[in-house]
């Protein structure tokens, strides 16, 4: 399997790069970012240029992204302090940029993306940052292509994986004792960087078409449902 990989220097993609490079099932992994991702490994190139939604728009574009099995995107930022145009800019009008390239340039792509728990696909609510999300969610299946929505709550970082804000970085290290309590108490509010880079493989890895792949069950997945399929 070939993989694309947007995202991959925040704490989720790095999760996920992590097991793209540890798993035999993935063949080759093509990081697109602003900022390389400072690893080196036999299977993974990268594409670093600064307007991620210009990328697609090179002529050499289709070219280069063609013969991909699946995409990851795992590219997203916080909604605080932003206001609603700018976080609908990077969440909605940059996903489904590059959504709509891939799909038209892979037939059978999969695309997996990274959303959250409390999206709202009604897209009514009063919460900016979940109606744009649901709308995203809501355009991702539309179109012609298997996708598969994640919707993580707590996610433990594992193997040395930090957060790049800030804010998170000090919440994860004061709470992590909490991780274990949270695990016995809560199971299914709680997951890993390890286990959502699995999932993700598990579900990509099912063949085009054939519907919710792997035991996914479902194109949205919450966090029981990334434990189950990601082992």
């Amino acid at each position: 399997m070939k993989v694309i990989l947007f995202g991959a220097t925040g704490m989720v993609g790095q999760g996920v790069l992590r097991e793209c490079l540890r798993d035999d099932t993935v063949d080759s992994v093509l990081v697109v970012g602003r900022t390389t991702v400072g690893v080196e490994h036999p299977k993974l190139r990268e594409v670093l240029h600064a307007d991620l939604a210009g990328v697609m728009d090179r002529r050499e574009a289709e070219a280069e992204f063609s013969g991909y099995d699946a995409c990851f995107f795992c590219l997203g930022v916080s909604s605080v302090g932003m206001d609603e145009e700018a976080y609908r800019r990077i969440t909605y009008d940059l996903t489904l940029t590059v959504a709509r390239a891939l799909s038209s340039w892979n037939p059978g792509l999969t695309f997996v993306y990274v959303s959250g728990q409390g999206t709202d696909t009604s897209e009514r609510g009063r919460v900016a940052w979940a109606r744009i999300k649901g709308k995203t969610e809501n355009d991702l299946l539309a179109l012609e292509m298997d996708s598969y929505m994640f919707r993580p709550g707590i996610i433990q970082p594992l193997h040395g994986i930090t957060s790049r804000t800030r804010l998170y970085r000090v919440l994860y290290s004061v709470g992590a004792p909490l991780f274990l309590v949270l695990k016995r108490l809560a199971p299914d509010q709680v997951t890993t960087t390890e286990r959502l880079g699995r999932a993700m493989i598990a579900v990509a890895g099912a063949r085009p078409g054939a519907g919710a792949g792997a035991g996914a069950g479902s194109r949205v997945l919450g966090t029981k449902e990334i434990n189950r399929v990601g082992g």
